[in-house]
């Protein structure tokens, strides 16, 4: 895929007349929240202004969100016809998600699906997976298969079905595989970016105007663990 330069350095791998997806880096927040950091949706308005010489304000509309310190596919619609369509698309899951990610411990089987109930706390922003429903929770259901061993760990490929908070942070440490980084999910050391071994690498769906079927691939981060994957 080609990677459009840009003065922020935003990794575009798709772009037309009423979608762009951005290859978002770790620390990007997707959409303004109350750290009050310059969110990935004012950075790619600018970077639509500045190609296009558009005058006054740019739409964009936010689709669905990644964590901030996970890295990978994010996708805006530049129409409201397209995040009209997008948005039912997102909703009625009709479109196949893969993630990438780098655990320590080995799953006790190499491909498996997982099926628990994610509970949300709100106050300090965390879900736990449960074996079986409790009062106020969802399920939450995805599988996955190793496809490499590294010296000290193991990627795996993550197709989810359902989106749930922090749903697949909290499904792999919950069955005692906390992703490579993520202190608040039980691994035990931060990475020194903050981020954590969790890359939305692939999305298929179909294109909300135009109807044909788009694949996109996101490069990994440029870093040993990945470039190892």
């Amino acid at each position: 895929m080609k990677e459009l330069s840009n003065k922020n350095n935003l990794q575009v791998l798709h772009e037309d007349n009423h979608i762009i997806v951005i290859n978002k880096r770790v620390g990007d927040i997707v959409q303004g929240d109350k750290t009050g950091d310059k969110p990935l949706s004012e950075v790619v308005k600018e970077y639509i202004k500045d190609k296009y010489n558009k005058p006054g304000e740019v739409f964009l509309g936010v689709v669905h969100r990644l964590d901030r310190p996970t890295t990978g596919i994010v996708v805006f619609a530049r129409t409201s016809k397209a995040l009209t369509r997008l948005n039912e698309l997102f909703k009625n899951r009709e479109t196949q998600k893969t993630y990438w990610a780098v655990v320590k411990n080995k799953p006790s089987q190499n491909e498996a699906k997982l099926i628990h109930y994610i509970k949300r706390n709100e106050k300090n922003n965390t879900s736990k997976a449960h074996v079986k429903e409790v009062p106020d929770s969802k399920m939450a259901s995805l599988d996955y298969t190793i496809i490499k061993e590294l010296n000290n760990y193991f990627a795996l490929e993550i197709n989810l079905h359902t989106g749930r908070h922090h749903q697949i942070r909290a499904q792999l440490s919950a069955i005692g595989c906390p992703i490579k980084g993520d202190l608040k999910y039980g691994f035990d050391r931060s990475n020194p970016d903050g981020g954590i071994h969790l890359h939305a690498r692939k999305l298929v769906f179909v294109h909300p105007v135009s109807k044909e079927s788009l694949t996109i691939v996101a490069a990994v981060p440029n870093e040993v663990i990945w470039n190892a994957v």
